[in-house]
């Protein structure tokens, strides 16, 4: 049976990677500590730096990217589908006044 997807909170992460930044912490030894795979740890690494990487250059984050695409494209579809009724409904009324 396969096992439940484990969640970490924003914070969870945050504390992971100081640990290994600020402390010098061995990643192998803050993943044992925590209880979590070093890989796991690692993309967290990752994640982290080229966040703060994109935060010091003035970009945003892929991260932030991707979200607000996601919300645009959300919004683009939303819009059509107004502006599809929109155009029916003039239709509609216009064969209706003549």
């Amino acid at each position: 049976m396969a096992r439940a997807r484990r969640k970490f909170s924003e914070e969870f992460k945050q504390e992971a990677v100081r640990l290994v930044t600020v402390r010098g912490v061995s990643m192998a030894q803050a993943a044992r500590d925590l209880s979590i795979h070093v890989n796991l740890l690692r993309t967290w690494m990752r994640t982290a730096t080229s966040d703060a990487a994109a935060a010091a250059t003035g970009r945003q984050s892929a991260k932030s990217e991707q979200a607000e695409l996601t919300r645009l494209r959300k919004e683009v579809t939303t819009l059509r589908m107004e502006r599809d009724i929109l155009k029916k409904a003039a239709a509609y009324f216009a064969r209706e006044s003549m």
